[in-house]
């Protein structure tokens, strides 16, 4: 399992597979005085947090009512809290992404998507909120299994040596990247129109060289060279796309945060070294740690050293 794929393992889509649509259109509990009912290393969750999380776990046809709300909720603290000490911020254009993909993927518009939360006594920003921290709390497990289970250029040579002296290859990458932006206020008016036009650039497309030169004529384009890149260490939104594509051939265009994009692959070609070693030798770490769950052991660990306090 790739970097990549670890990170989805957490994402929101595996979170929200038991999300049911049907029977969420009872009316909403009406909302009571609300208290604090938990404090997670000093952040507080109230009781009107756990009535709204409870009735979104039964959206969700999960079970275990009150307890399991307070639960998720204990634990979704505790997650914002890594994501927070780590510096990792989910922009709201992705979360809206995901929001509308969700929408899309039931048969639903987002307006009907946000009518279908309240009528069950959850939101919209709550659902939003739940979505920003499975997207984060991915890349916080990623972080910590390469921290914890990092393998040095020395580590990597104990271990050629341990398999007969033969250095593991990898294919490395020089990738340029093409963003045709979209302001958050016009995606609804302009993303049809600006997925065309980087469809068009990506049919023009002969070498990285001649992008520059194209570009200059279109509006708020931006190429950026984003050097030379190994695989282990790809982009993670691009990593298959990229693997798959034949030396001078770009990706599909994708809608990011920043509006439409597209990456171009300039050149590729093999490398073996101590350095890559290590790189190929950590990847092989994270699938063996992707199918140890280490996303429960991570937040064992930071629920062992919380401070919680119920009342």
């Amino acid at each position: 399992m790739t970097a990549r794929k670890l990170a989805r393992q957490f994402a929101l889509c595996s979170a929200l597979a038991a999300f049911a649509i049907a029977g969420a259109l009872s009316a909403a509990p009406a909302q009571a005085a609300s208290e604090i009912k938990v404090i997670v290393n000093k952040q507080a969750i109230t009781s009107y947090q756990i009535q709204q999380r409870a009735a979104f776990l039964k959206l969700r046809r999960a079970p275990g009512g009150t307890q399991a709300a307070t639960d998720e909720l204990i634990d979704e603290a505790l997650k914002t809290q890594e994501m927070r000490r780590r510096g990792i911020q989910i922009p709201d254009a992705a979360v809206d992404e995901a929001f509308a993909r969700f929408a899309r993927d039931n048969k639903l518009t987002e307006a009907q998507l946000s009518e279908v939360l309240a009528r069950a006594g959850f939101s919209a920003k709550g659902f939003k909120d739940y979505i920003r921290v499975q997207m984060g709390w991915g890349q916080a497990v990623v972080a910590n299994v390469r921290q914890t289970e990092r393998i040095t250029e020395q580590d990597a040579v104990q271990r050629m040596i341990q398999q007969g002296g033969k250095k593991p290859t990898t294919t490395e990458y020089t990738l340029q990247q093409v963003i045709f932006v979209v302001p958050q206020d016009k995606r609804g008016s302009q993303m049809e129109r600006r997925m065309s036009e980087a469809n068009l650039l990506r049919q023009r497309f002969t070498s990285c060289p001649a992008t520059y030169d194209i570009a200059k004529g279109l509006r708020d384009v931006t190429v950026r060279d984003l050097g030379r890149i190994p695989q282990p260490e790809l982009p993670p939104r691009w990593k298959d796309e990229i693997v798959n594509a034949a030396r001078g051939k770009t990706t599909k265009a994708q809608q990011t945060e920043r509006g439409v994009e597209f990456v171009a692959i300039c050149d590729s070609r093999s490398v073996s070294d101590d350095q890559t070693a290590a790189m190929v030798f950590q990847a092989n770490e994270m699938e063996a740690m992707g199918k140890k769950e280490p996303d429960k052991a991570f937040l064992k660990k930071l629920r062992d050293k919380a401070a919680i306090i119920r009342r």
